[in-house]
C-alpha cells in the first residue's frame, strides 16, 4: 500500500515522508471544516497533509493543530475555541454517515453519475471522468 501511495505521490509531485505511525485525524477533520467556513480550507488541508504525511506529526495533538491553524492564516484563539467546544463534531459525523451510505472505502473518492474513482488520481483520469459526463476538455 505504501509503495502505491509513494508512486502516486511522486507522479503528482507531492512530498511524502517516511511515516512510521498512524494518528487519529478526527479533530483535524473538525478543524478542517471550520477552516473551510473561513475560506482557508485549502491552506489548512495542505498544512495538515504536510504535517502528517511529510513530517510525521501527530495531528491529533492540540498544539500541533494550533500551529497548523496559525500557519494556514487562521486565528489561533478562534481555532482553540473550535477545538475545545468540538463545534464541528456533528458536521464531521454527518460527513462520515454520508460516506458510509455511499460506500466510500478510501479517500479521496470522486463520484460523478454512476461512476467513481477511488484514491489519488491523475489529472488525466479526473478529466476523462468529467468529460464522460459532458464537460469539455481543456
Amino acid at each position: 500500500m505504501m509503495a502505491n501511495l509513494r508512486e502516486n505521490a511522486e507522479k503528482l509531485g507531492l512530498a511524502l515522508g517516511d511515516r512510521k505511525m498512524t494518528y487519529n485525524s478526527r479533530l483535524a477533520q473538525e478543524v478542517g471544516l471550520w477552516a473551510e467556513t473561513k475560506g482557508h480550507g485549502h491552506p489548512f488541508h495542505m498544512e495538515a497533509f504536510k504535517a502528517y504525511f511529510v513530517e510525521g506529526k501527530n495531528i491529533a495533538q492540540k498544539d500541533v493543530l494550533l500551529n497548523l491553524i496559525e500557519s494556514s492564516g487562521l486565528d489561533r484563539e478562534e481555532g482553540k475555541a473550535v477545538i475545545e467546544t468540538r463545534e464541528f463534531s456533528d458536521a464531521v459525523d454527518s460527513d462520515w454517515e454520508l460516506s458510509r451510505t455511499k460506500g466510500v472505502t478510501a479517500v479521496p473518492s470522486f463520484f460523478i453519475g454512476l461512476d467513481r474513482l477511488v484514491g489519488a488520481q491523475s489529472y488525466e483520469n479526473l478529466e476523462k471522468l468529467i468529460v464522460k459526463y459532458g464537460a469539455k476538455p481543456i
